[in-house]
């Protein structure tokens, strides 16, 4: 009996012991922060932050700074889901359906750039208004994404509805890059393209029919906005912190010296794609983006609402789609 009184006590000693070496570590301090962004204009401040390497002289020697470039929304969706992307420059739509799928778990933290995207038609092509896109194929770069819901809308505006809900507008997924050639064929009427891919179709045969102020709420919408992993923000409440002001200064930087900061940001292009901007292209398409820390919380409230009819996402978000309320 005495035997077994000794090992029991030993055994709640090291039970015990277990238990405050636990204690005494806490969690696991953050050695790299691992952020997400396309290599499109935008998502300037993340480029011009990349290039000029100010995200990693804020947060110190000790903290590494992973930089990731997606190349579509629903991959860089997955990064953040599987922990592999902390903060990401991503659309308020794949913004909306990871706070939906994640119940919360991404939220969005800041807004990034507004607009930005124009509807353009074929040369020699009779469309003049939206009415007149009836009977005929509007390409998007990607269905489900921001272009394709402000297409949505504007249909819906004008009395259209896409042939997949009974009418007769034609709406195809074109990857940006092969609009022109798609559109030379004669595959398509018109197209909802971001920039800088207005500017460059415009720059061929392409012809303006609503401009960046003209197809979604004045222009006053999000087209890139920031969002983070709850638990990463909630571990590292400082990062974020240092984020925001780095994130912040840049918009200011983009603003304020346009000519300086746009040519580090297609000086940054080149390095990562092997592929500049015209620097007419880049100008032109500045023209149209607006580069805003402030969120349109409507605009994004509203995108939230058409992804659920269209039924892209199965609820609407709650009070943590974002994180300041």
């Amino acid at each position: 009996m005495k035997v077994l009184k000794k090992l029991f006590l030993a055994g709640i000693v090291v039970i015990m012991g277990i238990g405050s070496i636990g204690c005494g570590k806490g969690k696991e301090e953050t050695n790299e922060v691992s952020i997400g962004y396309f290599n499109n204009i935008t998502h300037a401040q993340a480029l011009l932050m990349k290039s000029e390497g100010s995200l990693e002289k804020s947060f110190g020697e000790d903290k590494k700074v992973k930089w990731t470039a997606f190349n579509a929304g629903p991959a860089e969706v997955e990064a953040l889901f599987s922990g592999d992307i902390d903060i990401g420059y991503i659309g308020p739509v794949p913004a909306i359906s990871a706070n939906v799928k994640s119940k919360g778990d991404v939220s969005i933290l800041s807004g990034a750039t507004k607009a930005g995207a124009v509807l353009v038609r074929r040369k020699g092509s009779s469309i003049n208004s939206v009415k007149d896109l009836s009977g005929k194929v509007v390409a998007i770069p990607q269905i489900g994404n921001t272009q394709h819901l402000c297409l949505l809308d504007l249909l819906a505006e004008n009395g259209l509805k896409p042939d997949t809900e009974g009418g007769d507008v034609k709406v195809a997924a074109v990857a940006n890059a092969d609009v022109a050639n798609t559109m030379a064929r004669g595959d398509i009427d018109a197209a909802f393209v971001p920039e800088p891919w207005g500017a460059t179709l415009l720059e061929k045969d392409a012809e303006l029919v609503l401009d960046y102020n003209e197809v979604y709420r004045n222009g006053e919408y999000d087209v890139a906005v920031v969002v983070v992993r709850k638990e990463f923000q909630e571990e590292n409440p400082e990062l974020v912190e240092k984020f925001l002001k780095e994130h912040e200064a840049a918009t200011v930087k983009i603003n304020e010296d346009k000519d300086t900061t746009l040519k580090k940001i297609n000086e940054e292009l080149d390095s990562a794609t092997g592929k500049s901007l015209g620097e007419n292209i880049i100008k032109e398409s500045f023209e149209r983006i607006g580069v805003s820390t402030e969120l349109n919380r409507d605009a994004v409230l509203e995108f939230a609402d058409i992804s659920k009819n269209q039924k892209f996402i199965n609820e609407l978000p709650g009070d943590d789609l974002f994180v300041n309320k």
